[in-house]
């Protein structure tokens, strides 16, 4: 799913496996002087929400309230891997030749029982190619529940704070932070945060990011 703020808006796909394939999911080409591209899941594609009460949109007014020229790019797509964000970034940075890309990717790969090596494999190979292109990446940490075995969970969490010293890229440390297990800001499917919930993961985004800005 594709948003360019504000005139571009698609009904959302359903969890858990995206059917897109990947040159079907290459967004128009734009103009803007300063961009950047989000490239997630349903996290960031505000599944469940109306599209003004996504993170990413809450994001887009917040830079706009505060005077900051930039355009984003929402190239997030329900039930999107690591693997399929792997796929489209290449199209992604040609397009839009952003100064800044937001990874926000690993949920599906950790529901679908994917093995960390992969995930690591394919976000390391995303910021290897974001940076060859002079781009500055950020990273999302992503956390999934300690049923699905404590050892895999602590690995996959460790993934991240891992890439991001190996590449020094900024890291938003647990996107979720303070909303996965709080019912007050989270919708009945118990997996998505409502609009509470991101304004909550929003202000952890923008915490990190304005530093670059």
């Amino acid at each position: 799913m594709l948003f360019k703020f504000s005139h571009y808006t698609r009904s959302l796909v359903v969890l858990p496996i995206s059917a897109c394939i990947a040159f079907a999911c290459i967004p128009q080409i734009v103009s803007a002087e300063q961009t950047i591209i989000v490239i997630g899941d349903s996290l960031s594609s505000g599944y469940g929400l109306r599209s003004e009460s996504s993170w990413v949109t809450l994001l887009q007014d917040r830079m706009i309230e505060e005077g900051y020229g930039y355009e984003i790019v929402n190239a997030s797509v329900p039930g999107d891997t690591s693997s399929g964000g792997l796929a489209r970034l290449p199209t992604l940075l040609e397009n839009y030749s952003p100064a800044i890309v937001i990874i926000e990717l690993g949920g599906n790969d950790g529901l679908l029982g994917h093995s960390v090596e992969l995930l690591r494999d394919n976000l390391s190979a995303m910021l290897s190619l974001i940076q060859a292109k002079g781009v500055m990446p950020i990273l999302t940490g992503i956390q999934i529940p300690p049923n699905y075995g404590n050892a895999y969970a602590s690995r996959f969490a460790f993934t991240y704070p891992e890439l991001s010293q190996e590449f020094s890229v900024p890291l938003v440390e647990f996107l979720m932070q303070g909303v996965a297990l709080n019912p007050d800001l989270m919708q009945s499917d118990g997996i998505h945060p409502n609009e509470s919930g991101n304004r909550v993961m929003m202000e952890h985004v923008w915490t990190v990011l304005v530093e670059f800005l």
